[in-house]
């Protein structure tokens, strides 16, 4: 029988459980469902309980769009966090915040790979989230707040500014974390006037450079709207429409995005046609150039990526081994800094055929570029950076995948048994993988406790990273010509051809 637990959040009182080494409460609301009248406005903030609530369950995601059986509707409180803490009854631990955001399409704080068990075990507070995504989060609506996924996540903060101290934790000490989506919107909370004070260091993982210019983003959302039926891009066109409809055909229109490529332009390459939108209020402009203009402060930041970003969405498509010149031509044309950067690309790897020259630029400017960028921009900005590069190779599927896209989230939560976890590292974890997990769990607990994950800060004189392999060293960036190429490109918003 688990031993349960009681704390008082402002809101009334939450009863989790406890489990070996730390304590769980699931399914806290940080806001009201945003349903209804809700619908597509702001986060609302919660409505007080009398009372004892059950907090051990999850609460449910938002419509997710993916392209996979995702079962049935689950509920319309979206808006919930989860908090794993060693122990309710300390004082001053260190926070972190993760935000489970994919393609922002997809927010499941529920995963296993996202286990908070051995970072909770370690002295960290751990608080993990749900947020709008899809339609639901950042389709551009003439009547409705624009980037609602991102206000979801300051509410969540907000919550936690208000309530960690109860669970043991220390509010002037939180790090907000993610990976891919969730490192876009850290970067985008660095430089949001509203996060401003909730948070004192950030960690993001594969950052995207995943941003709309409004005439795209209506455009998109015109589409869409369009696709359901309903008059209008408004909220009010919109808000009687099934939430899971609507995510259904934002599926149906990413997987046919390269149909829009005429009009699209780049935002056809990413396979997500709704994501943050440079709306000039909620989001004013984009990370890269508010930190490098000194209209956002810097932080103690700890960012990195992998070294084969793109593989994995390679071999997932079936595409891996059969790029053509054809491709290549096509993804440097669109992706690369124009004017000279196919020509670029073709000089700095003089000996790369089509696969790796679509393998390289699709890295470069979805994840490798705009993470190295970030990192560069926040100690522009007066902060502290710190980089690393995953070299080591996911030992799945006879090593095709490399160092793929996310192989370094089970790493770094030590869910290594859980199902992403054995299908990128194998059932039975190398002591290699073990190892590795370790250095970088263990970097995260000193970054998130200290500032510093142990290695030298990656200064724009000095670009030190760490490159985690099975023997990990500290050297030069790994991907010096792609910086190089991108070295006078920021990552721009996708807008209209």
């Amino acid at each position: 029988m688990p031993v349960q637990a009681t704390v008082r959040t402002t809101e009334g009182a939450v009863q989790g459980r406890r489990r070996h080494g730390h304590t769980v409460f699931r399914g806290i609301p940080y806001a009201q469902p945003p349903v209804g009248a809700l619908r597509f406005a702001a986060p609302a903030p919660p409505q007080r309980w009398e009372g004892m609530r059950q907090a051990t369950e999850f609460g449910p995601a938002a419509p997710l769009s993916l392209p996979v059986d995702t079962g049935p509707p689950q509920g319309t409180d979206w808006l919930t966090l989860n908090i794993a803490t060693p122990d309710p009854g300390a004082t001053g631990l260190p926070v972190l915040v993760w935000i489970p955001v994919g393609g922002y399409v997809s927010a499941m704080s529920s995963d296993p790979m996202y286990d908070p068990a051995a970072l909770a075990e370690a002295g960290l507070v751990v608080v993990t989230l749900n947020c709008r995504v899809g339609a639901e989060g950042f389709a551009f609506l003439d009547d409705a707040p624009p980037n609602r996924g991102l206000l979801d996540q300051i509410a969540a903060l907000e919550w936690v500014q208000r309530n960690i101290t109860a669970f043991g934790g220390d509010p002037g000490q939180v790090t907000v974390a993610g990976q891919s989506a969730g490192a876009g919107s850290v970067a985008a909370l660095l430089t949001m006037k509203p996060a401003r004070g909730l948070f004192r260091r950030a960690i993001a993982h594969s950052v995207p450079g995943l941003h709309s210019t409004p005439a795209l983003a209506r455009q998109v959302t015109t589409t869409l709207a369009e696709r359901v039926g309903a008059a209008t891009p408004t909220a009010a066109a919109l808000r009687d429409t099934d939430p899971w409809q609507l995510a259904a055909a934002l599926t149906a229109l990413n997987t046919g995005l390269h149909a829009h490529r005429a009009r699209w332009g780049r935002l056809t390459e990413t396979g997500t046609a709704l994501c943050p939108v440079i709306d000039g209020d909620v989001l004013p402009e984009t990370p890269w150039t508010a930190l490098a203009g000194a209209r956002a402060d810097g932080t103690e930041l700890l960012a990195g990526h992998t070294r084969d970003e793109f593989r994995l969405f390679s071999v997932m498509s079936g595409r891996h081994g059969t790029f053509t010149e054809h491709d290549a031509h096509t993804a440097l044309e669109l992706l690369a800094p124009q004017p000279h950067g196919p020509d670029a690309y073709r000089a700095a790897f003089p000996q790369a055929g089509p696969e790796e020259l679509v393998e390289t630029v699709y890295s470069d400017a979805l994840f490798r570029m705009p993470s190295q960028k970030l990192a560069e921009a926040n100690a522009t900005a007066g902060g502290t950076s710190y980089l690393f590069e995953l070299r080591w190779a996911a030992p799945a599927l006879g090593g095709i995948l490399g160092a793929c896209h996310s192989l370094d989230v089970p790493l770094a939560f030590g869910t290594l048994d859980s199902p992403i976890g054995t299908q990128l590292i194998g059932d039975e974890p190398t002591p290699e993988a073990v190892a590795l997990s370790r250095e970088l769990r263990e970097a995260w607990i000193r970054f998130v406790t200290t500032g510093d994950p142990g290695w030298p800060a990656h200064r724009p004189d000095r670009h030190l990273t760490r490159v985690l392999d099975t023997e990990s060293n500290t050297l030069p960036y790994p991907e010096e010509a792609s910086r190089r190429i991108w070295e006078d490109h920021s990552p721009a918003p996708f807008d209209l051809v």
